[in-house]
């Protein structure tokens, strides 16, 4: 957790959904396209400079596993620059079933093997409703 709690460094959250990305595009013009989100991503995530000021990055599953269009991986973009990369494991805010405009959090099921499996692709943290964890 050093690394992450870095003095004047914080934690850039792109965890954003692809329907949430796609609603920024659109803002510019641009269809959400599969192409387009990678170019998003790849813009913000290879800046240089970016490790002075930001020491995590919490990513949208896609983003963990996809790769500039140079084909280097982004996990390893934030690497270079001594980000740690994490990951958001829960799957959004649901109602809850008899309640007073409650909300609860789907993800319960199948999270530990989802974390093992983000693991090994290198996610050093986890996000889940709003809270970080090293795994």
């Amino acid at each position: 957790m050093k690394s992450v709690a870095s003095p004047g460094r914080g934690i850039l959250a792109i965890d954003e959904s692809n329907a949430t990305c796609g609603k920024r595009l659109s803002s510019i013009g641009l269809d959400n396209t599969e192409v387009n989100r990678q170019a998003y991503r790849q813009l913000l995530l290879t800046t240089v400079g970016l490790g002075e000021y930001i020491s995590g990055a919490i990513l949208f599953e896609e983003t963990l596993y996809k790769s500039t269009t140079d084909g280097k991986k982004f996990v390893d973009c934030l690497k270079d620059q001594n980000i740690m990369s994490g990951i958001k494991v829960d799957k959004g805010l649901v109602p809850l079933p008899g309640s007073n405009n409650e909300s609860w959090c789907q993800g319960l099921d199948g999270l530990a093997s989802s974390c093992y499996d983000y693991r090994l692709s290198t996610a050093g943290l986890m996000s889940f409703v709003r809270m970080v964890c090293q795994c």
